[in-house]
């Protein structure tokens, strides 16, 4: 098999070259991004056949499933794969920013930001304030909070061994401010706000989807603008500063890009935890390390997590509907752990 793709006009006069493996893995991840998109809008308490769903979505079908599909599955759906590709891509950034395999949005505290904006909302201003402004209650959590680790990091520039350090810490000290605060609410409020915090898509509209998207497109596509850039980064801060990087520029662009990614996901659909770590792990096993080709990876198996998790979450327990925060943890910690021990050794 050929290790690369050359597509090119007629003339000539554009010419591309991909990797076999890269073109094979997208186009494997679409197709099961579809199967697993059509299953998703099948399966419930009411179940649809996959082909009546189909037929629907092309504008085919008798009307039976409006209902169900549009106002309650359709959305869902498309939360959970934006949210999921946000949180991905999230990670992967913060990856190559610290060049380490450990770091997400959820490790270095950034999620724990935003969830103390959320839960500061949900038990301080929900009954003055519209629900509408969650989302933004919650980006401004995550951005204090990334601008307090970087703060806290810099020392004549920031080190990434540091930034992860110190952003380990706060976010243990945002874990503690948001139990805090469900311990001191009222009841109600508590389950609300814990309900949220383990992480569900729960109740997504199409008000959260295109809300969610706006955001997703407004930042995803400026990540390719600095990946060539983080390939160079990742040689090492004294090889790149040689090359003529701006270091500490890129990694404040890419924070900026990151915060705004993860403290979005987070406002839509709660505490969601490991995915920022787990996706680009399986993306790089995928299609190597350069660090444009794992962008679309990532982002596809970023919202395949979240949207998988979400449909066990709601059809594997019925009547019950479980935030799918517990099955990504469920499989995140361990490989965490995993990754620990590979790291130590």
């Amino acid at each position: 098999m050929k290790r690369h793709i050359t597509i090119r006009n007629r003339s000539g006069t554009v010419s591309s070259r991909l990797k076999t493996k890269w073109a094979i893995s997208l186009l494997s991840l679409t197709a099961i991004t579809l199967i697993v998109f059509i299953a998703g809008l099948s399966v419930g308490s009411t179940m649809i056949q996959p082909l009546a769903v189909m037929q629907h979505l092309l504008g085919f079908g008798s009307g039976e499933y409006d209902f169900i599909i549009n106002t309650h599955r359709l959305p869902r759906m498309l939360i959970s794969l934006l949210v999921g590709a946000s949180l991905g891509l999230s990670g992967l950034i913060l990856q190559g920013i610290v060049r380490n395999p450990l770091a997400s949005p959820d490790i270095i505290g950034i999620t724990g930001g935003a969830s103390v904006g959320a839960i500061v909302f949900i038990t301080y201003g929900l009954g003055t304030m519209s629900i509408k402004l969650l989302p933004l209650a919650a980006i401004i959590g995550a951005a204090v909070v990334s601008l307090v680790i970087y703060a806290l990091s810099w020392n004549k520039g920031v080190t990434p061994f540091r930034l992860v350090l110190i952003g380990i810490g706060v976010a243990a000290v945002t874990s503690g401010l948001t139990t805090m605060m469900i311990v001191l609410s009222p009841a109600e409020t508590a389950s609300k706000a814990y309900s949220w915090m383990t992480g569900s898509v729960y109740g997504a509209t199409w008000d959260h989807v295109h809300s969610m998207l706006l955001w997703f497109v407004g930042f995803a596509p400026l990540v390719l603008f600095f990946a060539r850039a983080v390939n160079v980064h990742e040689l090492g801060d004294v090889t790149a500063v040689g090359l003529g990087a701006r270091v500490e520029l890129l990694r404040l662009g890419l924070l900026v890009i990151s915060v705004a990614l993860a403290g979005a996901a987070v406002a839509y659909a709660g505490g969601i935890g490991f995915v920022g770590l787990i996706a680009p792990h399986m993306a790089r096993r995928l299609v190597g390390r350069s660090f444009a080709g794992l962008v679309p990876i990532t982002i596809f198996i970023g919202g395949l997590i979240v949207s998988i998790a979400d449909i066990i979450a709601r059809t594997a327990f019925l009547p019950l509907d479980i935030p799918a925060g517990v099955f990504t943890a469920g499989i995140g910690a361990p490989f965490f752990l995993y990754l620990l021990f590979k790291k130590q050794r």
